[in-house]
């Protein structure tokens, strides 16, 4: 199969947790996935494991939910190269560390809006121009269950936000395109969540690639690879 005649799979949060399964399965399924993620190591990794399962050598990208201009300059070069993105999964996030409400630090509670709120915006913004050009283009953001739980305030409020701004994007688009899902993961053992719950008995969690699996196989994203 040619480059051309692949389909197309952006994956924030690619270089572990629940982005890398889903990331590694796509590419051995024979998806070109454009990995995106701030640590470079991982993204390596997930190439070389993608090529090892005898998927197509994935696009890596080391860039930050942040970035305005980076992000910008990445959908530009994706239209420049393949003209269109067929499905998007954002499963980035940022995890600021567990306090009281009242005591809240500025800069955490800033950066844990600025990458989880301010961020999905983003990508709602950059990419829905990518997923329109061709028929089936398809968003999926990972949600969280965690909003209005103790001291998760900054993440729980900047999750819900994104939440907020994607379930109103799939109504407004129940009829036109993209198509735009909301997938509940199971709890993983993920670095992010290591953070909230260290020291956690993580054999009791359900594995990412488990989680993977469920994710592609609710929406149906391999029927048409």
């Amino acid at each position: 199969m040619s480059e051309t005649d692949r389909q197309i799979a952006l994956v924030t949060g690619a270089s572990r947790g629940l982005g890398y399964a889903v990331s590694r399965a796509l590419g051995a399924a024979g998806w070109h996935v454009i990995a995106m993620a701030r640590t470079v190591g991982g993204l390596e990794e997930l190439a070389d494991e993608i090529e090892a399962a005898g998927g197509p050598p994935p696009t890596l990208v080391p860039l930050s939910m942040t970035d305005d201009g980076g992000l910008q300059r990445l959908c530009l070069s994706v239209y420049e190269r393949w003209g269109a993105i067929d499905l998007a999964i954002h499963c980035a996030a940022h995890a600021p560390p567990l306090s009281p409400a009242p005591h809240i630090g500025e800069k955490d509670f800033d950066l844990a809006v600025d990458v989880n709120f301010k961020g999905t915006k983003r990508l709602v913004t950059f990419l829905q121009p990518l997923l329109t050009v061709r028929p089936g283009g398809h968003f999926v953001y990972v949600s969280d269950a965690r909003a209005g739980q103790p001291f998760f305030g900054a993440y729980g409020a900047s999750k819900a936000a994104a939440d907020a701004l994607v379930r109103s994007w799939a109504e407004e688009t129940v009829r036109i395109a993209p198509r735009v899902s909301i997938f509940q993961p199971e709890p993983m053992p993920t670095a992010l969540r290591a953070r909230f719950y260290p020291g956690e008995d993580t054999s009791k969690l359900t594995p990412c690639a488990t989680e993977a699996e469920r994710l592609i196989q609710t929406i149906g994203l391999l029927q048409s690879a």
